[in-house]
């Protein structure tokens, strides 16, 4: 499938649930949303930019923090979704902007925040979506990333990704911890602190969240049924009379800094 074509995919996936994600517990909640803040330490004054804003659950627990939150997301149905949620919890320095990822409408360090969870699996072009996020950002400025992430070894991560793609045809690829960092490094976001953990799901609600037909859900089901040891035991499938019940999936969560700020200029010193 070609860049635009997943695109397009994703435009028409979240589109048409984008009521959905607004309310999933898998997004609205988790202790990652208040770590985010206990990590960037956002100050009042600072601006912060919001990639793939889906439901607009990062937007609405910064947006106390900075003096704004701009939100953006490929698809107009999810940032009006975002919108009204974020209207209902009264917050209202938010921004909404539709925005690709890999070619963000913004000039050179605008934001002293930059984020993106559980989203870039989405994104057809990873060096690109990284090399403007580091754009954007001050220097100085903090990078916040959660995604889910595939094991190093390529076979297993071929499989795993095989899984996604067959539950939600807008997946791209998760990429590896490895290869985030080499992607980060190479754009001058310098790692500061890191989390690795797994998230658990009940099958049946996570495959019905992306699925089109029943026979999608059983082809879904059948991978991981089908799967080999090594497979099985790397998402930790549990069965119950040769059904699916969950599995697990590795999420990362990581904070960097773009080179250039005033800590760097006194440590060069």
């Amino acid at each position: 499938m070609k860049n635009e074509e997943i695109k397009q995919a994703v435009q028409a996936q979240f589109g048409k649930n984008a009521e959905q994600y607004v309310q999933s517990k898998t997004h609205a909640k988790g202790c990652d949303l208040e770590l985010m803040v206990e990590w960037m330490q956002p100050r009042e004054n600072w601006r912060a930019l919001d990639i793939a804003t889906g439901g607009g659950h990062v937007a609405r627990t910064l947006a106390p923090h900075v003096s704004l939150v701009v939100a953006t997301d490929l698809t107009r149905p999810m940032l009006m979704a975002a919108s009204a949620a974020n209207e209902t919890a009264l917050v209202n320095n938010v921004m909404y902007v539709q925005a690709d990822a890999e070619s963000l409408p913004f000039l050179d360090e605008s934001f002293e925040i930059v984020t993106c969870r559980i989203a870039a699996h989405h994104f057809p072009d990873p060096a690109a979506f990284v090399r403007e996020v580091s754009r954007v950002l001050t220097p100085g400025g903090v990078f916040l990333f959660i995604d889910n992430v595939s094991p190093e070894d390529s076979s297993l991560s071929a499989f795993i990704n095989e899984v996604e793609k067959t539950r939600d045809p807008s997946h791209a690829r998760c990429l590896s911890v490895g290869e985030w960092h080499a992607l980060f490094e190479a754009n001058g976001l310098i790692l500061q602190k890191q989390r690795e953990r797994k998230k658990r799901f009940e099958f049946l609600a996570w495959v019905q969240r992306t699925s089109e037909s029943s026979e999608q859900e059983v082809n879904v089901e059948n991978l991981l049924l089908n799967a080999t040891d090594e497979q099985k035991e790397y998402l930790g499938i549990t069965t119950n009379e040769g059904r699916v019940m969950t599995h697990q999936i590795d999420e990362w969560m990581v904070l960097c800094k773009k080179r250039g700020g005033q800590e760097d200029d006194d440590n060069q010193a």
